[in-house]
């Protein structure tokens, strides 16, 4: 399939707004295990001005306001917006596209995207954009998602889908990024003007009470990842969700499971 920006931004878009209502409850669970790794190598602090990209519901600017900081929140989704918005109300929140950031140059001191650089159609243009609105000396740190081989809880959805349905059944169109490895994301932030540019694994665990809440989480959180499930005849969904419940057992703990999920963490600062 063709890569062709616009469609990937008219796919991510629609997806996010539908998954909007439920976020909080799902998926995040899995990415709000990054923050403070996140916050810690943007060297988040108390008077920092923060631009969170890629916002949702605000979890990163509420995490930085905790510091002290002054974070702005910008998401492309209204939906997510108005849920950021009513969730935190000393917080500024603006609707807009990361590849053209409505902010002056030199505007903040921090610039941090928790797992949202890899849905935008063109990165390395959302981190020149990040560059641009960042201070001489200014960091950028942002997340993305480790290939499912090492990731174990899409490698439980992966290979139960590959078992009892089809991974090539999602008529999505091809992603502008694909960030796997940490190369890939210190190719990128050298493209986009950034120096001292490092990249490193980071991992968490997403807990879930059942099988079923890390299927849930998946089908109702996310985008591409929904757009897989969406795409399995119905009658393979019972099929996929106990191979995952056989898959899961050894991350049992005390109240649900406890999936590692591993990240990769890029940094640049502007000279």
């Amino acid at each position: 399939m063709t890569f062709e920006p616009q469609a990937v931004r008219e796919f991510e878009h629609a997806g996010w707004e539908r998954a909007a209502a439920h976020y909080t409850s799902t998926f995040a669970e899995a990415t709000r295990a990054f923050v403070g790794d996140l916050l810690d190598t943007a060297r988040v602090r108390a008077g920092m001005r923060v631009l969170d990209l890629a916002c949702g519901p605000g979890v990163v600017a509420a995490v930085a306001a905790e510091r002290g900081a002054l974070p702005v929140g910008l998401d492309f989704s209204p939906a997510m917006i108005a849920l950021a918005r009513a969730g935190h109300t000393g917080i500024r929140f603006e609707q807009g596209d990361a590849e053209a950031l409505p902010f002056a140059d030199a505007s903040f001191d921090a610039v941090v995207a928790n797992f949202g650089v890899h849905h935008v159609p063109e990165p390395i243009r959302a981190l020149r954009e990040a560059h641009r609105v960042l201070r001489p000396g200014g960091r950028v740190a942002f997340t993305a998602w480790t290939a499912p081989p090492e990731n174990i809880a899409w490698r439980l959805l992966y290979d139960a889908i590959s078992a009892h349905g089809d991974l090539r059944a999602a008529d999505a169109p091809p992603p502008g990024g694909s960030l796997r490895l940490p190369e890939d994301l210190l190719r990128l932030l050298d493209a986009s003007g950034f120096a001292e540019t490092e990249a490193k694994r980071a991992r968490g665990e997403w807990r879930v009470a059942t099988a079923r809440d890390l299927l849930e989480g998946f089908r109702r959180g996310t985008v591409r990842t929904a757009a897989l499930i969406d795409a399995q005849p119905a009658a393979t969904l019972p099929q996929i969700e106990a191979a995952i419940a056989h898959g899961i057992a050894p991350y049992r703990r005390a109240n649900g499971f406890a999936v590692p999920i591993v990240a990769i963490l890029g940094s640049g600062v502007r000279i």
